[in-house]
């Protein structure tokens, strides 16, 4: 199992792995076993978003343990977790903030 971020910009927590675009998050989600997945929603001019990875999720029913929405785009936050928490199944945790950075340090000790 491992822990997905993605990021076009910010560095990638310790513990994770790092997709910089939809397209590389959507193959990690199709050949892993994810256990947490962090989401941003811009991801550069003209590009796929977090919510095309988010649609996938649905689409293929392959959902994480949980989800954290880190971007900073407000209307972007509202998309994502309103298709998530419409179409995941009751046991899939989403969080309409970033990780507590708590969380981060435990996951990084966790995978060092």
């Amino acid at each position: 199992m491992i822990h997905v971020y993605l990021d076009d910009y910010r560095p990638t927590p310790a513990g994770f792995v790092g997709a910089p675009d939809a397209a590389a998050c959507i193959a990690l989600i199709d050949a892993h076993e994810i256990g947490l997945l962090s989401l941003d929603y811009d991801l550069g001019w003209g590009q796929p978003t977090g919510l095309e990875v988010a649609a996938h999720l649905v689409e293929s029913g392959r959902y994480p343990q949980e989800i954290y929405l880190h971007t900073s785009s407000p209307s972007g936050r509202e998309r994502m977790h309103h298709l998530l928490s419409q179409h995941a199944p009751r046991h899939v945790r989403i969080h309409n903030r970033p990780m507590p950075e708590e969380l981060i340090l435990q996951i990084a000790a966790e995978q060092g």
